[in-house]
């Protein structure tokens, strides 16, 4: 595994669910383009999305992916089957993004499938590139 990589991947999704906009900021470009899929099924452009959700989700004290109900919720991340792929300055990682989060009938795992790409720019890495995908059976399976 490249760790150079896998160091930065962690920063970059512990500055989101921290909803650290200046860690966002800092590692994610501004001409960012994403998807995903339990929001709209079209590609989304730029920051100010995130900027808007962490913002609201600091505000209520909640984490992207926790439904805190009021209550503080405690969230956590693992990444399931992950895989960097390294080509020079541009990387690829893609895995099973899990999110636990203790609320008070239990713990609730979330999960879906990600792709990220990144790219070494000046001296420093940048996620440049997010497709998500629902992490259940395909519907032609069964």
């Amino acid at each position: 595994m490249d760790n150079e990589v896998h160091d930065f991947l962690l920063k970059h999704l512990n500055g989101i669910m921290q909803n650290d906009i200046a860690s966002y900021h800092e590692t994610t470009a501004e001409e960012l383009t994403l998807y995903e899929w339990w929001v709209t099924p079209h590609r989304l452009d730029g920051l100010p999305f995130h900027e808007f959700m962490m913002t609201a989700n600091a505000d209520r004290g909640s984490v992207f992916g926790a439904e805190d109900k009021g209550q503080k919720a405690v969230s956590r991340f693992d990444l399931s089957n992950l895989l960097i792929q390294r080509y020079g300055d541009t990387a690829i990682a893609s895995y099973t993004l899990l999110i636990s989060t203790s609320l008070p009938e239990g713990v609730k795992v979330a999960a879906h499938n990600e792709s990220r790409v990144m790219v070494k720019m000046d001296g420093q890495w940048k996620v440049v590139h997010v497709h998500k995908s629902p992490a259940y059976s395909a519907p032609h399976v069964g």
